[in-house]
């Protein structure tokens, strides 16, 4: 037991070195000098520069398929067909390409057909943090003011903006 045990240990250990081999490799393009941060976000715009972004794929459509579609443009480097939480396809993909000249090459086959759909081509955009970011709802006049704070928080028993059947009919109270 103690002999298969450093066994996995030993492999766990080889593993882990040839991740960090291959992450070597991976950011050996990366910047000299500067934030971490800041060369990864440079990396991740170049990346984003060379690939595109293809809309009403068949959801019977596989990786090959896409990259057969597009190798006329140029050498596909990554397909990458998203999926939900199910496995299933969600009708779009991204094709990555090794030169930037042949999303110029992509965009011409906007409106082609693949597996009897007609595809949307569009240059991939870069996500800018933060713009998921909702901005504060309008002013409802059945809620309190959430500046003025009168203590300990107060909690209706019937919820916010709810009243009792029996006490809907009052009087008009425009500013609660």
């Amino acid at each position: 037991m103690k002999r298969r045990l450093k066994e996995m240990e030993e492999e766990a250990a080889a593993l882990r070195d040839m991740q960090a081999k291959v992450a070597k490799e991976i950011y050996s393009f990366s910047f000299v000098g500067g934030d971490a941060n800041a060369s990864t976000a440079e990396a991740k715009e170049q990346v984003d520069a060379r690939s595109v972004y293809v809309g009403n794929v068949d959801y019977a459509c596989t990786p090959e398929e896409v990259q057969q579609h597009f190798q006329a443009c140029g050498t596909v480097n990554r397909v990458t067909i998203l999926t939900d939480k199910f496995g299933q396809p969600k009708g779009f993909a991204y094709v990555e390409f090794l030169e930037q000249e042949a999303v110029q090459e992509a965009l011409n086959l906007n409106e082609s057909e693949l597996h009897g759909r007609q595809i949307k081509v569009s240059p991939k955009r870069t996500n800018v943090p933060g713009m998921k970011q909702r901005p504060p709802r309008g002013f409802n006049p059945y809620h309190a003011y959430p500046y003025r704070s009168y203590g300990a928080p107060y909690f209706p028993p019937y919820g916010y903006g709810r009243v009792p059947r029996f006490r809907r009919l009052t009087r008009y109270r425009p500013y609660f």
